[in-house]
């Protein structure tokens, strides 16, 4: 996981190296500083016993036989070396936000273009709340972290060593208070870790499911109020929200009993320090000891190592929990980056796509492995290049999972799609999916000028291209009635304009791809059929050689097909003209006959 997460750092590589680098040197100066402190007190005021310190070696070599001359040059030693760890810090405060956003940066962009990879299965499998939360909430927890080990991970650490290093080295006897303390307090940090990452797995897959309550709500927001749901989806969210604070409750309870343990670790150390500092000095001032030895200075810096001691466990203590926080959300981020694509291209792809033609053999599909049913049972099917085919089915009966294997959307369970004679798994994806244009049932358009939204289909396409292409989808007319014509802007989700042109415009887009084959799935639903018959006519006129499958709940959509299929719970029914179904397909008949009654009698063409 880690080794995943580190190749998102890549140009950050420098600021992610120096920013340990420079807090390691800030460390190491703010740890002598007390010990060059209690060597000028020392100075000033020399015990009796100096001669038996080991470490009392500064006066000599800067000393003069002037004492004021001999303070300052300690004073100038001070200021240099606090001037220094000043530098330091600042240094790997700048390197280390340069490091951490640069990850975060790198991170959301390959978590990006790893969804972008990936197949309808593999989006199946998380959800698109569940996508986004990992984007934002969990970069952002894993940035914070990044920002945590490569500077306070360091560092306190670093100090609490060499502070209990240099505590050891000015007294033995009182730093072993340390010996005790600090163990303890690492034992609880670590329980303390265990028990809030527990909670913050939980409390992350409730975001998912707080975030998928906001999207519903704002997508779905005509319905909400077209149906006066707002006080239900109020207390939907706040449902999901009192769970989720709940479990940041608990998190919160644990953390806060941490604190309070930690600072009275604190004040006992210093309080054990000082009741033990100030016995040894008094009996080293009357000379009791010849070794092992504590002077008023030492007794000084052996109070400030207290403090860096035990504010780096509470520090280190933090950083366990920011780590524990964010460990959640490296597992919830490597997850979707070590998503392998369930439809990738061979390495010997086809490159060229020959004609339209398609060809079903004995195909089965179902949508995951653990679906209880199959989708689509034993589909054999053969289209000529250039054929017009309509599909109709009853609402479930997979019609649009029949040509969503076309393009590889998905992948066959059993058997094989063929386009152009070659298998669709042995062509390169994007060769494939230029030449098969799908307009979906769900027509989206993004946020943009209806121009920038058309050239989806060919960014290269110029504007005579785009006004031939809404021709033939009808819809030029409405978009030259807008003041700004093409370049018009579309809100997020087109919905600043009727379901109609959306339908229009997303079919104009997929007649800009110049494909080989244009599947329409119930995209001439929301236009009249005035309207319909006439994008029916640009087709047959204008594009000719193109394979054209529509999926329509109306017959008269489809009735002039070459070919039309009647789905029935996965199955293929029928497959004939307008005239032979008529004659022989009882669903076809019965479809027929309900949507040409007219006043209780039947309608004549």
């Amino acid at each position: 996981m880690i080794k995943k997460l580190m190749q998102s750092v890549r140009e950050y590589k420098r600021d992610s190296i120096l920013t340990p680098v420079l807090v390691s040197l800030e460390v190491i100066l703010e740890c002598f500083i007390p010990f060059v402190m209690a060597e000028l007190i020392d100075y000033i005021n020399p015990p009796e016993v100096l001669a038996t310190r080991a470490f009392y070696f500064l006066p000599h070599l800067v000393g003069t036989p002037m004492v004021v001359t001999g303070v300052l040059q300690y004073a100038a030693l001070l200021v240099a070396m606090a001037v220094l760890s000043l530098l330091f810090g600042m240094g790997s405060g700048w390197f280390c936000a340069n490091a951490a956003q640069g990850f975060a940066r790198n991170l959301r962009a390959d978590m990006y273009a790893s969804v972008q990879r990936f197949s309808f299965a593999n989006i199946d499998k998380f959800s698109t709340s569940s996508l986004v939360t990992r984007l934002t909430t969990d970069v952002s927890r894993l940035e914070m972290s990044y920002m945590v080990i490569i500077r306070l991970a360091v560092r306190c650490p670093l100090m609490l060593v060499s502070s209990l290093t240099m505590a050891f080295m000015t007294s033995v006897r009182v730093a072993w208070v340390f010996a005790v303390v600090v163990p303890l307090l690492a034992v609880g940090a670590y329980v303390l870790f265990k028990k809030v990452h527990k909670l913050f797995t939980r409390v992350f897959k409730k975001y998912d499911r707080l975030n998928r309550t906001v999207q519903e709500n704002v997508r779905g927001m005509r319905v909400v109020k077209a149906y006066v749901r707002e006080d239900y989806e109020i207390n939907k969210f706040n449902a999901a929200s009192d769970d989720i604070a709940k479990d940041f409750t608990k998190a919160e309870r644990v953390i806060a009993l941490h604190h309070p343990v930690v600072m009275f670790a604190i004040y006992l150390c210093m309080l054990l320090v000082a009741v033990l500092g100030a016995i040894v000095v008094v009996r080293s001032n009357a000379g009791e000891y010849l070794t092992g030895t504590l002077t008023t200075g030492g007794l000084m810096s052996m109070v400030t190592y207290v403090m860096q001691i035990l504010m780096s466990l509470n520090m280190v203590s933090m950083c366990v929990m920011m780590i524990a926080m964010s460990s959640a959300s490296a597992d919830r981020v490597t997850e979707v980056l070590n998503e392998e694509p369930t439809i990738v291209a061979p390495q010997d792809a086809v490159m060229h796509v020959e004609d339209g033609s398609i060809q079903f053999e004995d195909v089965t599909f179902r949508y995951s492995s653990e679906a209880q049913k199959d989708a689509l049972t034993h589909i054999n099917l053969k289209i000529p290049s250039g054929a017009v085919v309509g599909v109709l089915g009853g609402t479930g009966s997979a019609k649009t999972t029949l040509v969503q294997l076309i393009p590889r959307l998905y992948d066959v369970t059993e058997g094989s799609v063929k386009v152009g004679g070659v298998d669709v798994r042995n062509y390169d994806l994007q060769v494939l999916r230029d030449k098969v244009a799908m307009v979906l049932q769900k027509n989206v358009l993004f946020s943009g000028t209806v121009a920038e939204n058309l050239r989806w289909g060919n960014p290269n396409a110029t504007d005579e291209e785009l006004r031939q292409a809404c021709r033939l989808a009808q819809a030029d007319g409405f978009v030259e009635s807008f003041p700004e014509g093409y370049d018009r802007f579309i809100d997020q989700g087109g919905v600043n304009v009727s379901g109609g042109q959306r339908q229009r415009l997303c079919i104009a887009r997929a007649l800009l791809k110049n494909p080989k084959i244009l599947i329409l799935d119930d995209s001439t639903s929301a236009v009249d059929t005035k309207t319909d018959a006439l994008i029916r006519e640009g087709f047959n006129a204008y594009i000719p050689e193109v394979t054209k499958i529509i999926i329509a709940q109306r017959i008269a959509s489809v009735q002039d097909a070459d070919m039309i299929i009647m789905m029935d719970n996965g199955h293929i029914d029928a497959v004939g003209t307008h005239e032979e179904l008529l004659a022989t397909n009882a669903i076809y008949q019965e479809v027929y006959a309900s949507q040409n009654k007219v006043n209780g009698g039947e309608s004549h063409e």
